[in-house]
């Protein structure tokens, strides 16, 4: 690796870290120039097992030990820089070791991710970050085998979803699909059935469905407003709900993630 000491915020090399907690100029750039923003030593490592490029680091001289450890012998230029320039150009303290300009990987195709998935997550137009990364997050410790998220859902990828989901977002496949009826036809045609969880009165509770759940099934959230939209319910093969107690009538999209998710691991390995 190459290291680089910057005493300048103003200085064009660190122009991949600037303005980082401005959402909507990052959603752009970041895709368009084809990278994502990791941060901390622990995603940045996790990102390079993955398989995942560095273009550059930007640390500070006390994290420089570890960003060795983690990049190791990649030809990487690390940029040191003094905690207030990291600040200067980030937007915000970075407490966590180091941030990273990763090159984003091809996403897979779709029909080829299906082939091989028994229980997945389909996320349709998710606009927090912070629920994306926490679904990708439940996904691998639930056993999740992959995430399909619509055109409009918030990006995986982003510095937000990849923090919350611990890096979770670099390990689970996933990609994107366009419409239901894309998607529809294909999970049909691999035998994989479509549970969307939303809130009807006809729809079967979490733990029957589970008990007699399919070998292979998506199970699909929508966004943390309406839900699934009426495209979306009309696909499904079978619509499943939580019970709910306490006056509470839904949980956050994440936590039904998490657990509609445990429930159907339970009942692979109970046998109920």
């Amino acid at each position: 690796m190459h290291v680089i000491r910057i005493d300048d915020p103003a200085d064009p090399r660190l122009d991949d870290y600037r303005d980082l907690t401005d959402t909507a100029l990052r959603r752009h750039r970041d895709a368009e120039g084809g990278l994502y923003i990791a941060e901390s030593l622990k995603v940045i490592e996790r990102a390079v097992r993955a398989g995942h490029r560095p273009r550059s680091v930007l640390t500070q001289e006390r994290w420089l030990h570890g960003i060795r450890d983690v990049v190791g012998d990649e030809p990487v230029s690390v940029y040191v820089c003094a905690d207030a320039v990291v600040e200067a150009v980030a937007g915000f303290p970075v407490h966590r070791g180091a941030l990273a300009a990763m090159h984003r990987p091809a996403l897979p195709e779709l029909a080829s991710l299906l082939r091989s998935a028994r229980t997945l997550l389909v996320l349709e137009d998710l606009v927090e970050h912070q629920n994306v990364g926490s679904a990708f997050r439940a996904a691998a410790a639930l056993g999740a085998d992959a995430v399909l998220v619509s055109e409009r859902c918030a990006d995986p990828l982003y510095r937000r979803s990849v923090k919350v989901s611990t890096g979770t977002v670099l390990q689970v496949p996933w990609t994107r699909f366009r419409d239901w009826r894309e998607l529809a036809p294909l999970l049909r045609r691999e035998g994989i059935q479509l549970a969307a969880l939303a809130l009807r009165e006809d729809a079967t509770p979490l733990e029957a469905y589970a008990a007699a759940r399919p070998d292979r099934v998506a199970l699909a959230f929508g966004s943390e407003g309406p839900g699934l939209s009426a495209a979306a319910l009309g696909a499904a093969e079978a619509i499943v709900t939580i019970p709910m107690a306490g006056g509470v009538d839904s949980l956050n999209v994440a936590s039904t993630a998490a657990v509609a998710l445990w429930a159907l691991q339970h009942a692979r390995t109970t046998g109920r």
